[in-house]
Order: structure tokens, then C-alpha cells, then sequence
């Protein structure tokens, strides 16, 4: 397979559900009223996939949502068609989905007998609740929200649905869209906390010899900026593999990714704090053109009477935290939602684990 004749991911799904998948469900369950698309995890969902994609769990393959009566009553019998019936072959690549020999992994893989293919039948609510640890079609409670990682989240609002027969798959990624405003004024919050917490490091360590550590800290603080300014254009962060891809759709992209470029390449610190610096005030400006709150001084300054240049940006924390109405949002910590205060891609990609990490922490 060569780049010219790649073909992405949700565009080739979408065709596929269409031309091979649709006329096949039209044939054997005219009656049976569905939903289809291409959602959850797979970098085609959010649009990064590429020719390394195929390697596994990449090609034709898509969700069949029924309503749940159905799913029981029909799904084994639609899959079965399918494995019978569905191409070998679709717009040059295989519908039969071999074992990769790890785990659960598959792969695409030609074959002369009945296609293992990955058209899911599910239902909306198992779907959803198997996804993201609850089911968006009904009350999203706060809990909810605190405890979905983000990356879970923009695989369920990303990809795209072809069909919305059972006419719920559309309000439930809208019900997901974002965040409410006051818990998005929280979350902001608590992601200035964060600069705010380690933005005096970057010196400190580097006044005692420590560059590694300086660089390990600037690092760190490129990544909050990231995810800040995903955060400020109402997006949710991916994980750690797609957070850059992701930032540079952004509208700061243009202008901070040089300076943050620059930050990663520093080798000391005074440079490393210059370029930081920088940062801050951009991503501190665009924080007042949202107008949230009142205007916050976007300059730099001393770190008290230490000679580090820092933004103290717990003045944003405070001034977007003034600004929350609903009292039992604005009784959270500042700590955040659960990519905030975990940095696990096991746990964050794991809607059981991040909502045992969020309830313990929500529980105290």
C-alpha cells in the first residue's frame, strides 16, 4: 500500500457501511430499525490515522447500533450474514480480521472462507456504558464528567455516524459536546493550577546544576500549556500519542509551536525560562480574549524574591474560580478531572479505572 492510494479510515468505513454493510442489513432485517457509525478507540476516529495504521485494528469496520430488544433478538444472526455474505475485499483492502497472536489485537488479512469482520452489533446503552463508564442518553451527572478521561470522551464525539435510525446516537454525542460552563470554567482552572504549581521549577532546578531536571519540568510544562489551549477552544486533549497532532489543529498552533519548540530544545535554563515565558504571556492573552473573566494581567514576573520568571499563573485558577456558579462545582479541589491528577494511559484509557481513581478522590 503506498500514501497516494491511502484511503482514511472513517471515509473508507463510511463507504464501506454504505455500499457493502447497508444493503446487506436491507436484505435480511428490512423491519429492524439501526444506527451506524464509526466511534470509540482507533486513530482513524479522530482523523490521525495514516498508511502505518493498517498494521492492526485498522480497515473496514465500523458499529451497528440496534435498539437492545433487537440486538438480542437479531444481532447474532446479522453478524453471522455478514461473515457469510460481506466482500473479502473492499476498495482494496481485506474484511476478514485474523489474530494478530496478542491479546485481542487483529489485523487485515485476505482469506477464501467466511470474513471474521469487525462490523460491531451492539446496542446504544451497553455501548456507551462499555465506553465511557455511563450512558449518555440520559443525565450526565457531574461524577460522570469528572471521572471520563478526555481522550475517552473525543472518541465518542469525534469518528462519525453514517445513520441514526434509532435516533439517539446524534443527541447522545451532542449531550457529550462539551463540558458545562461551569465545570469547563473548573477545568480550566485547575489547568492553570498546574503551570502554577511547577512553573518556578524550571530555575529552581536549574540554579543547582540540575538541567536534566530543568528540562524534565520544562517538558512537563509544554504539555500543560497543550492541553490548555485545547481546553480554551472547547476540544478535548487526546492521550500523549496525539496531543501534539491534536495542538497543532489549534489557532495558537501557528504562533506558540516555534516557541515551545524552542523551549524542549533549550540546553539551560535561562533560555528554557525565556522561551517559557513567552508561552505564558500567548496562552495568557488568548486566556483574556475568551472573556471569562475579568482581564488578568498577562505579564511575566519575579517568583516572589527569587530571580525566576514565572506567570503565577494561580491568578488565572482564581479568577475562572470566582466565576463558578453552581455550588457543588465550585466546592471541587482544584484538582481537576481525572486526566488532571492522573498520568496513566492504563487508567485513562480504562473508563472502570478512571472512575475508582475519581470516586476515591471525590469520596474524601
Amino acid at each position: 500500500m503506498t500514501t497516494s492510494s491511502f484511503i482514511p479510515g472513517l471515509e473508507l468505513s463510511r463507504h464501506f457501511y454504505l455500499e457493502a454493510v447497508r444493503p446487506l442489513l436491507d436484505q435480511a432485517a428490512p423491519q429492524v430499525a439501526h444506527s451506524a457509525a464509526r466511534l470509540g478507540s482507533g486513530s482513524e476516529v479522530l482523523g490521525f490515522d495514516t498508511v502505518r495504521s493498517a498494521d492492526h485494528e485498522w480497515g473496514p469496520r465500523l458499529q451497528i447500533f440496534l435498539c437492545s430488544q433487537d440486538a438480542t433478538r437479531h444481532g447474532a444472526r446479522i453478524s453471522a450474514l455478514l461473515s457469510q455474505r460481506l466482500p473479502k475485499t473492499f476498495r482494496g483492502y481485506p474484511t476478514h480480521f485474523a489474530s494478530a497472536g496478542e491479546a485481542d489485537i487483529r489485523v487485515m488479512q485476505a482469506t477464501d472462507g467466511p470474513v471474521h469482520h469487525r462490523v460491531e452489533i451492539t446496542d446504544p446503552g451497553a455501548w456507551f456504558t462499555a465506553h465511557l463508564g455511563f450512558d449518555p442518553r440520559t443525565d450526565i451527572t457531574l461524577a460522570d464528567w469528572l471521572a471520563t478521561p478526555t481522550q475517552l470522551l473525543a472518541e465518542v464525539t469525534a469518528g462519525a455516524v453514517f445513520h441514526d435510525g434509532l435516533g439517539e446516537l446524534v443527541p447522545a454525542r451532542a449531550n457529550l459536546d462539551w463540558y458545562p460552563h461551569d465545570l469547563w470554567l473548573h477545568v480550566l482552572a485547575c489547568q492553570w493550577q498546574r503551570v502554577s504549581r511547577e512553573e518556578a521549577f524550571v530555575g529552581r532546578c536549574g540554579e543547582v546544576g540540575d538541567e536534566l531536571g530543568s528540562a524534565v519540568v520544562a517538558a512537563r510544562l509544554v504539555r500543560e500549556l497543550m492541553r490548555l489551549c485545547l481546553l480554551m477552544e472547547r476540544r478535548y486533549p487526546p492521550y500523549s500519542k496525539w496531543l501534539g497532532s491534536a495542538f497543532a489543529r489549534t489557532s495558537q498552533a501557528p504562533a506558540l509551536t516555534p516557541v515551545l519548540t524552542a523551549v524542549l530544545a533549550a540546553t539551560d535554563w535561562h533560555t528554557r525560562e525565556h522561551h517559557l515565558a513567552r508561552a505564558y504571556e500567548a496562552v495568557a492573552a488568548t486566556h483574556n480574549k475568551l472573556g471569562l473573566t475579568d482581564p488578568v494581567d498577562p505579564d511575566t514576573r519575579p517568583y516572589h524574591n527569587r530571580p525566576f520568571q514565572v506567570l503565577h499563573a494561580e491568578r488565572f485558577t482564581a479568577a475562572l474560580s470566582a466565576r463558578i456558579n453552581d455550588p457543588d462545582i465550585s466546592s471541587l479541589p482544584t484538582i481537576g478531572a481525572v486526566d488532571q491528577f492522573v498520568d496513566s494511559t492504563d487508567v485513562l484509557s480504562h473508563p472502570g479505572l478512571a472512575r475508582a481513581a475519581t470516586n476515591g478522590l471525590l469520596s474524601r
